[in-house]
């Protein structure tokens, strides 16, 4: 018969581990882009890091002023960069195994820019009804 096992030790940690290491490949990858000499990073902002839960492979999502048109060029840039991306995260980050790195544009902030201008728009808004009471006075 086996022992039965002892409880785990409560985690000091108050969010969970993929948080806190998106939030550090976040810091460590945009710190790192600054250093790149390649024009087609300049204006390249990272947005945020998906982590799986095995910690085996991290997305970046990236928004540029750009736009777009230039997110495959982007995206090539960072493919050929991302060998020293990782090897600053290596070296940066206290972590037992470095997440292989993918890159996507971040659709979320764009959709929300279309959201505003829709909103914004005069054709969109719709037209008040005439209140009766009050047709005339101004």
């Amino acid at each position: 018969m086996s022992k039965p096992r002892r409880p785990a030790a409560p985690s000091q940690h108050r969010y969970p581990r993929e948080a806190r290491l998106s939030t550090s490949l976040r810091e460590v990858i945009a710190e790192e882009l600054t250093r790149i000499d390649d024009e087609r990073l300049s204006l390249v902002t990272v947005t945020a890091v998906d982590v799986d839960p095995e910690m085996n492979r991290a997305i970046i999502h990236f928004d540029s002023l750009f736009g777009e048109d230039a997110d495959a060029d982007i995206v090539a840039a960072l493919g050929a960069h991302r060998v020293r991306l990782q090897s600053a995260v290596g070296k940066q980050i206290r972590s037992k195994k470095t997440p292989i790195l993918s890159f996507k544009p971040d659709t979320a902030i764009r959709s929300a820019l279309r959201i505003e201008e829709i909103l914004h728009d005069e054709g969109t808004l719709p037209v008040r009804p005439v209140d009766p009471e009050h047709d005339g006075e101004s």
